[in-house]
């Protein structure tokens, strides 16, 4: 029967650095190596489970339709919760995803020792990750605080590998806000986006492979919200999200997706005095210096509106302000729901800019009809078309 073999390697250390990692065998025998790499002194937080391959793993295996023997150690609780994470994505994309059998040569709960119940959170620099660091180690979450005590930035993600001199600074800008918050900073490198997977829906079990990696200290591992739950139509999908990133938990590691109930622009309410990441945050991934904003591009047009909607002054991190016209050369029917929002805060602080207004007139002019819809499942009711309606008709 054709499979897909993993193949757990020894970790090896060299050059101050500790490498770990999983051959991929494919049913055509071809052999590639998965591999995460992390600083000497953080070897011991290493997991010798193989918890984190299968769930990076896991879309390459359904989008073949092929199943997994893992040649190393699984935990039974999250071959469970895959069987159910499986469920779900083959329901959103049946035609490229289905689901597969996985079974190890050691199926058994991964037990730690002399652990503290300790967090870590998955940290780029951006305005999520900034939040969710931000409101967890200053006690501001109720009920869902988390013992957070250190930010995970990782190489090859959205820092492609090649470039090393970007990551070392980006690095070096996160590690100057975490420190300011009492976090440690932990750098990671993954090959991980060489494998082909779809990157819009692979990005979750990536971002989660490389905090189950560290369960060795840490019991949890958070994962910043990308949408607001008022703005996700589940039955569109998206790698990240809190239906399916919890399924990616075992009984000695806890995935949680976080902050959920906030909308960006109430992110950026409470991250406004925090000084270290006005200077610091990048939410930009489409220029060209991958260290910095470039000031142009949607999501950092997306990020300078949002402090105008605050009344907020344009931080350090940006070098320059947008006019109208750079405004509206971003604005795109499909992140409608992404501006709702900042319109929402505009409106409610009666601010009459002229950016308002481009705003304004972009949401009216790209209202959801039955002929001009927004999303697959329209004419049907669902979130996104709802809230863009709703938007465009407080604005008439």
């Amino acid at each position: 029967m054709a499979r897909i073999h993993l193949w757990q390697e020894q970790v090896v250390e060299d050059n101050g650095t500790a490498t770990v990692g999983v051959t991929i065998e494919t049913p055509d025998q071809q052999r590639n190596l998965l591999w995460y790499r992390v600083q000497a002194e953080h070897s011991s937080l290493l997991t010798k489970s193989c918890d984190p391959f299968v769930a990076a793993t896991i879309f390459l295996a359904m989008s073949q339709g092929t199943d997994v023997l893992v040649h190393g150690e699984v935990s039974p609780s999250l071959l469970q919760n895959l069987q159910e994470f499986q469920a779900v994505w083959s329901c959103w994309r049946p035609n490229h995803y289905q689901q597969v059998e996985i079974t190890a040569d050691v199926e058994q709960e991964n037990t730690v020792t002399n652990r503290v119940e300790r967090a870590i959170s998955a940290f780029s620099g951006g305005l999520d990750s900034c939040f969710t660091a931000f409101r967890h180690s200053q006690g501001k979450c109720g009920r869902s605080q988390r013992p957070l005590q250190a930010g995970l930035m990782v190489h090859g993600l959205d820092i492609p590998l090649s470039m090393q001199a970007p990551f070392d600074s980006a690095m070096q800008k996160s590690r100057l806000a975490l420190t300011s918050l009492g976090l440690e900073a932990i750098p990671m490198a993954t090959n991980f986006r060489s494998f082909p997977q779809n990157w819009e829906d692979a990005h979750g079990v990536g971002i989660a492979s490389c905090l189950m990696l560290l369960q060795g200290g840490y019991a949890m591992g958070l994962i910043p919200s990308s949408d607001p739950y008022h703005a996700i139509d589940l039955s569109w999908g998206w790698g990240s999200n809190p239906l399916t990133d919890p399924l990616l938990s075992s009984r000695s590691f806890s995935i949680i997706h976080d902050g959920g109930a906030f909308s960006r622009p109430a992110k950026l309410m409470q991250i406004a005095e925090w000084r270290e990441a006005l200077q610091t945050l990048r939410v930009c991934w489409e220029g060209k210096q991958k260290d910095r904003n470039c000031g142009y591009c949607e999501k950092c047009v997306q990020a300078i509106l949002t402090f105008r909607a605050l009344e907020l002054d344009l931080p350090p991190c940006f070098e320059n302000d947008v006019t109208d016209q750079e405004i509206a050369k971003v604005l795109k029917r499909e992140l409608l729901v992404e501006y709702a929002p900042i319109l929402a805060f505009a409106r409610d602080r009666a601010i009459s800019d002229s950016w308002v207004t481009v705003l304004e007139e972009f949401a009216i002019a790209n209202a959801v009809t039955q002929e001009n819809p927004l999303c697959a499942s329209h004419p049907h009711t669902c979130l996104r078309c709802t809230r863009v309606n709703s938007l465009a008709n407080s604005v008439h």
